[in-house]
């Protein structure tokens, strides 16, 4: 495995990461009714395509995307829709949400199954991110269909997968890493075939020995990468 030189400055906070990751993921349950909010992404609200009223199944389409920037959303659960209102949001402002009462059943919609990057085409691939309503975790919640989307002619030589997660107390990453290689390892070659990118580098820091270990374990023509562990290693800039 490559390890690489660091980037110039940076700092070494406490980490505090022992409190959390040795922690396997957990599944919550869900409650009995769920307020499922229409803005869960950069750019417009969705647009609802149920009714007060309606029985809806678990991952349903319950709204469809409001603009060129916007992601449709789906049904965490089964059920039957209560009321279509404004609810108070994260933003501080009320936006429109879609509350559901739970029937515990956990009836799923049916779905159209696994991606395949052999036998897909860039089209298809970009075409089921935009329906499953993927965007971006950072923050800002960017529709991940767009940000997979270069300009024509664009020549993509290397696509970064950014396991760093460099910030104190946090170990979300470290247990995906850990627990979901194999599904990490799909979805980068998922992108790197919708982007055309040539080759696939997974970064991670060199305090999380146990995701490197299994991302190796997974990762086939894909390199791994150590990096010395460093705030903001995660950051874009000082990542590339």
């Amino acid at each position: 495995m490559r390890r690489v030189k660091s980037f110039f400055g940076g700092i070494h906070p406490d980490g505090a990461k022992s409190l959390t990751a040795g922690t396997p993921i957990q599944t919550l349950s869900a409650p009995d009714t769920l307020v499922v909010p229409l803005l869960q992404h950069a750019g417009l609200e969705a647009k609802p395509v149920v009714a007060k009223g309606d029985e809806v199944l678990k991952g349903q389409l319950l709204a469809e995307a409001g603009g060129a920037i916007s992601a449709p959303v789906h049904s965490p659960v089964s059920g039957k829709v209560l009321a279509i209102e404004p609810r108070a949001h994260v933003s501080g402002h009320s936006v429109t949400a879609v509350v559901i009462e739970n029937d515990h059943n956990e009836t799923w919609v049916e779905t159209k199954g696994h991606l395949d990057p052999v036998q897909l085409d860039a089209k298809a691939i970009l075409d089921r991110i935009k329906e499953a309503g993927i965007v971006g975790m950072g923050g800002a919640g960017f529709p991940t269909a767009l940000k997979l989307a270069p300009p024509r002619g664009l020549v993509i030589d290397y696509l970064i997968i950014n396991g760093c997660e460099c910030e104190p107390y946090l170990t979300a990453d470290d247990r995906l890493m850990v627990e979901k290689a194999e599904d990490i390892v799909l979805g980068a070659q998922l992108m790197a075939k919708a982007v055309g990118a040539r080759k696939i580098l997974i970064a991670v820091e060199d305090n999380k020995p146990e995701a490197t270990a299994s991302l190796k374990a997974k990762a086939g023509n894909i390199e791994v990468v150590s990096l010395p562990t460093k705030y903001p290693a995660g950051g874009e800039k000082q990542l590339i």
